[in-house]
Order: C-alpha cells, then structure tokens, then sequence
C-alpha cells in the first residue's frame, strides 16, 4: 500500500492546572517536534468561549508557529466564514504567506452553529450504529436539540457578528476568497477591488465538511480539496466524502478529488496505558455537548473519580467510540481501516492528552510505526 501522509490537527487544548500561555508554549513545541517526526502538515482549528481551548484564531497560531519551523505545511481547519468576510480572510492569509510562501493551507469552514442545526434536525430520524463494508464504526447522529437551544450558543455567536449581521452564503463567501486571491474579483456593479496583502497570494485552498451538504458540493464544483470529520462527526463520514466526490469537477490544478479525513488519537507503547492517557477525552466530549464549553482536560485521576450517568454516557458515545486508543500497532491498524473505507488520500491525527510529553511522546510514536 503506498504510504498515506499522516498531518496534525492541534485545538491547543489547555489542560487542568494549566493555562492559555502554557498551552501556546506547548503547540510551538509540538509543531517543531511534528515537523522532525515526519508530519506533514500542521493545522488549527477555530472555537470561541471554551475554557479548555486556546484556539480562537487560526491566522494567528499559523504565524506564531510559522517562524519556529522550515518546512512542515501550516493552515486552517478551519476559519469560519459565518462570522468572517472574505477580505479579512485574504489579507490575513496573504500578510503569512509573504514571509513564508509555498507553506501555508486555507481551510474554509462554516460554523458550529450551523453544525449543530444540521445535526439537531438529522436527530429527529435516528438511525441505528451501521459498519462500513470493512468494519469501521458508523455511530448515530447524535441528538443535538438540546445544544442547538442553548443560550450559550447564542451568546458565542452574538459576541462574533456585529449587531443585527446575517452570514453571507458560505458558497458566494469562497467565490469571493478565490476571486480575491486570483485577482478577478468584480462587485455587483463592475467595481473592481485587489487585496493587498493577498491578491497572487497561493495558499492551498480547502473545504472542512462535517456532511453531505454544502460545504462537500463548494468543494467539489470549485475543483478544491475536501477534509472530512470523522473525530467530531463520525456518523456522516462516509456521506460527506461521498458527496464530494460526486460533485467534483476536474480541474488544471486538481485532476481528481483529493480527500483528507481526521481521527482522534492518543498512542502509547500498551494499549492499557493509551487507554489511561486518554480517560478524560468523553469528561471533555461532556463538557462541549452540554454547552459548557470545552473544560480543561482532566488528568486521570480525576476522569476515573467521575460518575458517570447513562444520560451522560449516551451523549458522547459516538465520539468515545469512535476514538482511536491504543499502542502504534492498534491505533495504525484502525486508521488504515478509516482510510480504506473513506479512500483517503490524507489522515488528519488530534490527540489530547493532560501532560505535554505524552501528547508528544503519542505523536512520535504513531510516526515512528507508520513510516517504519
């Protein structure tokens, strides 16, 4: 099988007893070390109000970490558009890449706003746990009705548009990005406009899916790359990917679809140590789905002196079960299965673990098996 390049998605997670400097400290060292373990890309993604979450601007993690490494491939997953005009988007991306050009990914994404409407309506018909033709885990929807009231999302939003705005289309928000970033961007009226910083600019332009719906057919009309969420969205994996494909559109610089898909992940040399390591991921997954916000991850410790309730314990199922734990051998063997049964040309790894080293150490060790 040819070798399939392993990237990270790194949420900057901020752990029990730590804090946000900290946690920045500690993604530029992970970044330098993934860069010399092989990794070839480094991306962030976007959450606001999580205690537990450094990660609120992707632009300027990239930049943070652009000037500690040479080479590995820096980027987005992704800047949400429904709170975002494209101009910022460009100049932002445009302003990086004059200093590090040749290195720099654009993911586009939409919001966990319109994630959760998607989700809460799928789970008014829910459907049974399935298995791809090789085995992989397909979980139900989860139900989402709850978190979609919220008042706390609200707020988020709120606090992210001005006063009275509405979110563009997300389809007319990427003709603009690619428009302004290849220089042909003409308003209703003929006006031309040219972002500098930005215009001539070449990030490698990506669009973050978590279904079928949009975000795939953007992708796939406008000859882009495509990054589904298998480690947030399990349940519509397979549906997303396949939505892409069906709607793409050859292209000069794209010939065929190309598919990255994430997986979280915690490795250690056993399967019962992963296990431990990773014992506060569904106290974290809790957190987010009963919109408190992400927590900051708990130690062992303090995830085993946890009762759980069935309530509890049905509302992050999917995401625990569909986590990848174990020493290189297992966790490689399940991403090769996540692979096969998505045809991806790319895995995406996050791994969150309480202490830094063993984040690291999971990492180092993943690469080490997958490239040996």
């Amino acid at each position: 099988m040819p070798e399939v390049p392993l990237s990270v998605l790194d949420l900057v997670p901020i752990s029990a007893g730590s804090d946000v400097a900290g946690a920045v400290r500690n993604t530029v060292d992970l970044a330098r070390r993934a860069e010399e373990f092989g990794y070839h890309r480094y991306w962030f993604a976007e959450h606001h109000l999580n205690p537990g979450v450094a990660g609120a601007s992707p632009p300027v993690l990239i930049a943070l970490v652009a000037g500690a490494t040479t080479t590995i491939r820096l980027g987005s997953a992704g800047v949400q558009l429904a709170h975002r005009t494209p101009l910022a988007v460009v100049e932002e991306f445009g302003l990086i890449e004059a200093l590090h050009p040749g290195r720099l990914d654009l993911g586009l994404g939409r919001s966990g706003k319109q994630l959760v409407r998607e989700y809460a309506a799928a789970a008014a018909n829910p459907v049974a746990p399935t298995q791809a033709a090789n085995g992989l885990l397909i979980p139900p929807k989860p139900d989402f009705s709850g978190l979609a009231r919220s008042a706390r999302i609200g707020v988020t939003f709120g606090l992210l548009q001005q006063p009275g705005a509405e979110s563009p289309d997300y389809g007319e928000q990427v003709d603009d990005i690619l428009a302004l970033l290849g220089g042909t961007y003409r308003a209703p009226d003929g006006v031309e406009a040219h972002a500098v910083p930005g215009e001539g600019a070449s990030p490698q332009i990506w669009i973050l899916g978590s279904s079928g719906g949009q975000s795939a057919s953007v992708a796939g009309r406008n000859s882009l790359r495509f990054a589904a969420n298998y480690h947030v969205s399990p349940s519509s994996v397979l549906e997303a990917v396949d939505a892409y494909r069906r709607a793409f559109r050859p292209s000069d610089t794209l010939p065929r679809p190309y598919v990255a898909v994430s997986a979280d992940v915690v490795v250690a040399e056993d399967d019962a140590r992963a296990r431990e390591l990773a014992s506060g991921y569904g106290l974290w997954v809790r957190s987010i789905r009963r919109a408190e916000g992400a927590i900051r991850f708990p130690t062992p410790e303090e995830a085993a002196a946890h009762e759980w309730t069935d309530e509890d314990r049905a509302l992050v199922a999917d995401r625990v079960g569909t986590q990848f734990t174990g020493s290189p051998a297992t966790v490689a063997a399940r991403l090769r299965q996540l692979q096969e049964a998505t045809g991806a040309d790319e895995l995406v790894v996050t791994t969150i673990t309480h202490a830094h080293a063993d984040r690291v150490r999971s990492y180092e060790l993943l690469a080490e098996h997958w490239h040996r």
